[in-house]
């Protein structure tokens, strides 16, 4: 890998069509979209769908703060600190910029056998304050977070970044101008996707999101606002707002995600201008797997059904119904080795490994 060519390279990603927030009163029912007046319109085609899309980007915005420009962006200026031979595959730890004044740390887990250029797939890590982006490199104790250790191991480009505040990535968010730390995540986590397509091993058209828990909900955010990922797998990641703690969405509202739930929407679900539901449909028409374990203390599996539920007739509708799946497991808030076999088999057969 010439890393001194690389780091030179800004990237290109793909942000979404502006639009204007409009208020939709039931966030299951997608296939209609509003006016500035309120009034509904059934949505018969991908074009209809893709102003309904625009609106559920613009809501989320309205809770995480808006995404960035790209004037934002500044070289990748990368540094790195470590280089490990884990047998099949090579472990790089480094520093990039992602923006000015602030570089994330990664991990790279580049395979040794290759023929071609590899797909890749973005590994976000779980929560843990001290471990961050260690867990899904097989630095943590249990080893059904190593996900990006085994997804190497499978053939893949795997790379971890920190999430803020957790592992070595002591970043303030907000003194950057970011609305909540989910925003900034999703920033950072589009300029791994620019790194990874400047890369010459990498395949840029095969690049997947997967990740566990927090990691499992920031995957969805990553493919919403970036359509250069084509499949996403979250495990114990997400339901929909009025099922997750039995409606109390405070959990939601700290400044390690978006506080602005609390703030400006009073820790309401109901208040909240929009819901897993939507973003769910958001990554239509790529591919999408809800890793969903039916005793998950944390994200209530009646709810995941709900958001795959609503989701179904947009996939429908762009032809890509054999995208969207679910495996509910029998397990608790966890990432067991038959339930991960069925997410690497899923990024496998979408990303055409």
């Amino acid at each position: 890998m010439n890393r001194c060519a690389v780091s030179l390279l800004l990237g290109a990603a793909v942000f979404a069509t502006a639009a204007e927030p409009i208020a939709y009163p039931d966030h299951s029912k997608l296939l209609v979209v509003r006016d500035a007046a309120g009034k509904e319109m059934p949505i018969a085609d991908e074009a209809g769908w893709k102003q309904r899309r625009a609106h559920i980007l613009a809501n989320m915005e309205l809770v995480m703060g808006p995404l960035p420009e790209s004037k934002k962006k500044v070289p990748f200026d990368v540094k790195v600190s470590e280089e490990k031979d884990m047998g099949t595959y090579n472990r790089i730890k480094f520093t990039m910029a992602v923006e000015e004044r602030d570089r994330l740390p990664v991990y790279l887990l580049m395979p040794k056998k290759r023929e071609g250029k590899l797909p890749a797939v973005v590994c976000l890590h779980p929560t843990h304050q001290i471990l961050g982006k260690g867990v899904p490199v097989g630095l943590g104790p249990k080893a059904d977070r190593h996900y990006a250790v085994h997804l190497a191991e499978r053939g893949y480009v795997a790379i971890v970044p920190d999430y803020p505040q957790m592992g070595e990535y002591k970043v303030d968010a907000y003194a950057l101008g970011y609305q909540s730390a989910t925003m900034k995540a999703i920033w950072n986590h589009m300029r791994v996707v620019d790194y990874l397509q400047s890369l010459p091993e990498v395949d840029g058209s095969r690049i997947g999101a997967i990740g566990h828990s927090l990691g499992g909900h920031n995957s969805i955010f990553l493919g919403v606002f970036d359509e250069r990922i084509k499949c996403v797998v979250s495990n114990c990641g997400f339901n929909s707002f009025p099922k997750y703690m039995k409606g109390n969405v405070t959990g939601w509202s700290h400044l390690g995600y978006m506080p602005l739930i609390k703030t400006k929407y009073e820790a309401k679900g109901d208040k909240i201008p929009w819901d897993f539901t939507e973003a769910i449909a958001a990554l239509a028409p790529r591919a999408f797997l809800a890793s969903a374990p039916v005793r998950d203390n944390n994200f209530e599996v009646s709810g995941v059904k709900d958001c795959i539920n609503a989701a179904e007739p947009v996939y429908k509708l762009l032809k890509a119904g054999d995208k969207l799946q679910a495996n509910y497991p029998d397990c608790a808030h966890d990432f067991p080795d038959e339930v991960r076999e069925v997410a690497f088999k899923f990024l496998d057969k979408h990303l055409g490994k």
